[in-house]
């Protein structure tokens, strides 16, 4: 099991920054476009416990994937989890977390993960796996900075 951790403050408050993370659709604005990234269906405008979120993604060596994620738990307002259910992944679990700091609001996401094909998927996660996760962590952390800048 791998273990993917990101904390960011940004300078807005806990309830807005919740509206905007809990939207299944603003994903697509905080992905890497390489990854084309794209939502099948019409998902609805907040994440509720049980929700089913139909993905496909691009990822390096396997072209076009399917992505299956059940939103396992909300606490409005403050966090929740998705699981994946298909997906590229053995184990696919993130947890976002919002917390209110001085200057805005922390933003914490917690991924656990696992990697399939045995000792092959040891390799590939040491070799481009991780550096790809903490690549889209950091695009995302770039992009919400220019979302909601510092004023």
């Amino acid at each position: 099991m791998h273990r993917l951790h990101q904390e960011q403050i940004l300078p807005i408050s806990r309830e807005k920054l919740w509206d905007f993370v809990s939207v299944p659709q603003n994903l697509n604005q905080i992905t890497p476009p390489d990854l084309a990234f794209n939502i099948k269906g019409k998902p609805p405008e907040k994440a509720f416990p049980g929700l089913l979120l139909q993905y496909e993604v691009k990822v390096p060596l396997l072209g076009w994937t399917p992505w299956l994620t059940e939103i396992k738990y909300v606490n409005e307002g403050y966090s929740f989890m998705d699981e994946q259910r298909v997906g590229p992944y053995k184990l696919w679990l993130h947890t976002h977390r919002l917390e209110e700091v001085g200057g805005g609001t922390k933003m914490t996401d917690e991924i656990i993960y696992q990697v399939p094909f045995g000792i092959f998927g040891s390799i590939a996660h040491v070799l481009f796996v991780r550096r790809t996760l903490e690549r889209i962590f950091r695009y995302r952390r770039e992009k919400l900075d220019e979302i909601f800048p510092a004023t």
